[in-house]
C-alpha cells in the first residue's frame, strides 16, 4: 500500500499528514485494497476551483474532487506500472472548504477531512452516487469506514 501526499503552497499545516494516511489506509484495507496506490493533495479554494472549471465545467469551488486512473467501465488511461500496485488515482481536497463544511455540520475540521476523503477515495475504488442505489451502496460504505475511525485526530 502506497498513500503519497502532497500540501499545496501555504496549506502545510492544515491537517497532519499521519492523519489523512490513517484514513485512506482505513478506507484501502476496508475495502480489501491492500496493493493500491493513491495521491492526496490538500489545497485551497482557488486551486479546486480552477480544477473543477477545467475538469468538470463547473466554475465554482468544491469540497472534494477524485481522479481516478481507470474508469471501471475502460481500459487504463496510461499504460500500467509494473510495480504491482493497483494505481487508483488522486484525491483533492479543500481544507477551507472543509472549515466551512464542519462548522455547518458541527464537527470538527478533521472529521471533515475524514468524510471527504472516504468519499473521495470510494470514488477511485469504483463507487459512484449518480443514481438512488449507487448513492445508498456509497453512502453505507462511507458510513462503515467512519464509524470505526476516531473524530478527532489522534494519531
Amino acid at each position: 500500500m502506497e498513500i503519497n501526499i502532497i500540501f499545496d503552497i501555504g496549506f502545510e499545516q492544515a491537517v497532519p499528514e499521519a492523519w489523512l494516511r490513517y484514513i485512506a489506509k482505513a478506507v484501502l484495507v476496508a475495502e480489501e485494497r491492500l496493493n493500491a496506490e493513491l495521491g492526496i493533495m490538500i489545497t485551497g479554494q482557488d486551486k479546486i476551483r480552477e480544477l473543477n472549471r477545467n475538469y468538470r465545467d463547473q466554475d465554482r469551488p468544491t469540497d472534494v474532487l477524485s481522479f481516478a486512473m481507470t474508469d471501471a467501465a475502460s481500459e487504463p488511461a496510461f499504460p500500467t506500472p509494473t510495480d504491482g500496485l493497483s494505481h487508483l488515482g488522486e484525491v483533492i481536497i479543500s481544507v477551507e472548504q472543509a472549515a466551512i463544511q464542519a462548522k455547518c455540520h458541527r464537527h470538527s475540521m478533521e472529521r471533515e477531512i475524514a468524510v471527504l476523503l472516504v468519499h473521495g477515495v470510494l470514488h477511485l475504488i469504483g463507487y459512484d452516487h449518480g443514481t438512488p442505489d449507487e448513492e445508498y451502496i456509497m453512502n453505507e460504505r462511507a458510513r462503515a469506514v467512519l464509524k470505526h475511525l476516531p473524530r478527532r485526530v489522534s494519531c
